[in-house]
């Protein structure tokens, strides 16, 4: 996920309540501010002694010209840095990018430059450090960040076969956002395929919505989590970062609430894209559905062979979470 940062060191209250307020993922202070910014809202403080360090965990670079840019480039590859390049030109950032993106932050003024940073070489910077005392192009910024997660790639699968199976461990995913019609998660049996679960948003005659909620299927699947993780639902615990998933493929970051496990009747959904297997275990419930290729939600109880609902197809391999180049087989 792209980090938010606001540069604070000439410190002004309204300033720093707006960042907080917006999202702001830490604060660029003096370290005699430090107290005052813990007063108001528990956040991390970007300083010489603060949480973190400045010159240590990450380090200020100008790039005024090509000697100091190759100077960035070599420590770029080791530490994390913060970017001020003269009249903010492109070229620079490439080249930090092209030398280790993960590590690449940047100094903007303004949403207009923090869109190109985020979008250079579809790659773009892993954070922002924006420097204005400008109330609303903060909460522009803070908005333009937190909504550009990862945008995923959709695909239809076609289902192939239904079946009932015995009792197991279900879990219900609730969030801490409220999700519309065609959001969902991405859950799955494998690390190679997921089908996009819809959410409990809609009004049925047997239950009242629940729109922060997924029931996403038995303990041992998988549910993709930002940053290209995934997560076994069974390992879930309030606070975890998940990915809400539109049918567009759009992507919003949230945090897990609560992960509610119960025993409950099963029924094996298995579909097809382009000759891979997608296969979740769901509870066997009206009120369980998938995502069909026009964003509405589908019954899983009513699903036929032949149906297609949307999901993503991935190459598979996972340890603790992170995609690996191995060769593993999951069945």
């Amino acid at each position: 996920m792209k980090k938010f940062y606001v540069d604070l060191r000439d410190f002004e209250k309204k300033v720093a309540t707006t960042s907080m307020e917006s999202g702001a993922d830490a604060l660029l202070a003096e370290d005699k501010d430090i107290k005052s910014i813990k007063k108001l809202c528990k956040i991390d403080v970007i300083s010489v002694n603060g949480d973190i360090q400045l010159g240590r965990d990450i380090v200020e670079v100008e790039i005024n010209n090509r000697d100091e840019e190759k100077q960035a480039m070599a420590l770029v590859k080791s530490k994390k840095i913060i970017a001020k390049i003269k009249d903010w030109k492109i070229i620079p950032l490439e080249d930090l990018i092209a030398s280790n993106p993960e590590n690449v932050f940047v100094y903007v003024k303004n949403e207009k430059e923090a869109k190109v940073a985020l979008n250079i070489m579809e790659v773009g910077v892993a954070g922002i450090v924006l420097k204005t005392k400008d109330l609303n192009e903060i909460k522009k910024v803070a908005r333009l960040i937190k909504e550009s997660v990862e945008k995923i790639e959709l695909v239809k699968i076609k289902i192939v076969e239904t079946k009932q199976l015995g009792m197991a461990d279900r879990v219900c995913v609730d969030t801490i956002t409220n999700m519309q019609e065609g959001q969902g998660m991405l859950v799955g049996d494998s690390s190679s395929g997921f089908f996009l679960v819809h959410s409990e948003s809609l009004q049925t005659p047997y239950c009242a919505p629940r729109p922060f909620r997924i029931n996403a299927g038995a303990v041992h699947a998988y549910i993709k989590t930002p940053d290209n993780k995934t997560k076994y639902l069974g390992d879930l615990e309030t606070g975890d970062d998940l990915l809400i998933v539109g049918n567009n493929g759009k992507t919003i970051q949230t945090n897990l609430g609560r992960a509610k496990i119960e025993k409950r009747p099963m029924m094996l959904v298995k579909g097809e894209h382009n000759g891979k297997t997608v296969t979740l275990v769901m509870q066997n419930a009206e009120t369980i559905r998938l995502t069909d290729p026009k964003g509405k939600a589908v019954s899983i109880v009513t699903l036929q062979k032949g149906d297609e609902v949307l999901g993503c197809i991935e190459e598979g391999g996972r340890h603790f979470g992170m995609k690996i180049t191995e060769t593993i087989t999951e069945k």
